[in-house]
């Protein structure tokens, strides 16, 4: 998530013998989950292309109207859907969505769907297309809303924000959770490594975004990255129990849990507006 103030400065994220079990729902073999060569197949992991297609939409929709490709301002982010507190305290809630598809610059998407498409690969085939998505849209908005909320509470109505780097977070996040459950058709030692691969990527990209605060050079919006990080950790942990009991349980956890996110959001959303 970049977020930007009237001040230049563009912000970039940055076995036993015994048959294993099938994956819980939507993988009909052992394999790993972010195999390279199932990855490049759109139809194995739909639900990470369709976000990158709308990443990708959006910022060619975005030049092809003149925004520009390297340095955009911060008035046409707003116009095509940032994030900024003023703005939306005045009703334009929608941008805590729209946000999380707009990017400032071709070097800031291009490291945001990188990652995504790494996480994407790894977590699809946990929690399902629809999963993914849904995740990617909570986390976002999460993230995005304690960062409204911290500007509110700073008074500051002009800073814009945009980006995917909030809802990236949320997908490590709820990876981390996820692949903690030992009962998941994959080896030990890989489960670990997997696992340790995707809490070294989201502390090293906390401790470069922390790092920005003591430089001009970029804008990081860390309220936004440790938003969707920890809401990332908070959905998985009711999923962690059904992983493995069956599609229709699991995907019966997956609504309620998804469900009460977007009302503690809403809640969390109104409390912001009695900050004022």
């Amino acid at each position: 998530m970049a977020s930007f103030s009237p001040t230049p400065g563009e912000v970039i994220p940055p076995h036993s013998g015994a048959a294993p079990p099938p994956m819980p729902d939507y993988e009909r073999e052992v394999s790993r989950p972010n195999s390279r060569e199932r990855g490049w197949n759109i139809l194995a992991t739909p639900g990470t292309y369709i976000l990158l297609a709308i990443n990708v939409a959006v910022f060619g929709w975005m030049t092809l109207h003149g925004v520009s490709a390297k340095d955009p301002t911060t008035a046409q982010l707003v116009h095509y859907g940032a994030t900024n507190a003023y703005l939306i305290l005045g009703g334009e809630w929608w941008r805590l969505l729209t946000a999380t598809f707009v990017h400032v610059g071709l070097l800031h998407i291009a490291t945001n769907m990188w990652c995504l498409w790494n996480l994407g690969l790894l977590g699809e085939p946990l929690l399902g297309p629809v999963g993914l998505i849904v995740v990617y849209l909570i986390t976002g908005v999460a993230g995005n809303l304690l960062s409204l909320c911290f500007n509110v509470i700073g008074h500051d109505g002009t800073s814009v924000g945009a980006g995917a780097s909030g809802a990236v977070f949320g997908i490590a996040g709820i990876l981390i959770v996820l692949l903690s459950n030992k009962k998941l058709p994959i080896p030990a030692f890989e489960l670990n490594r997997l696992r340790r691969s995707v809490i070294q990527f989201a502390v090293l990209n906390l401790v470069i975004g922390l790092g920005t605060i003591f430089t001009n050079i970029v804008r990081i919006d860390n309220f936004a990255h440790a938003g969707g990080f920890l809401s990332g950790l908070a959905l998985g942990v009711p999923l962690v129990p059904r992983m493995t009991s069956g599609r229709t349980r699991y995907l019966q956890r997956q609504k309620i849990t998804f469900a009460g996110a977007a009302f503690l959001l809403f809640l969390f959303a109104y409390f912001i507006t009695k900050l004022r």
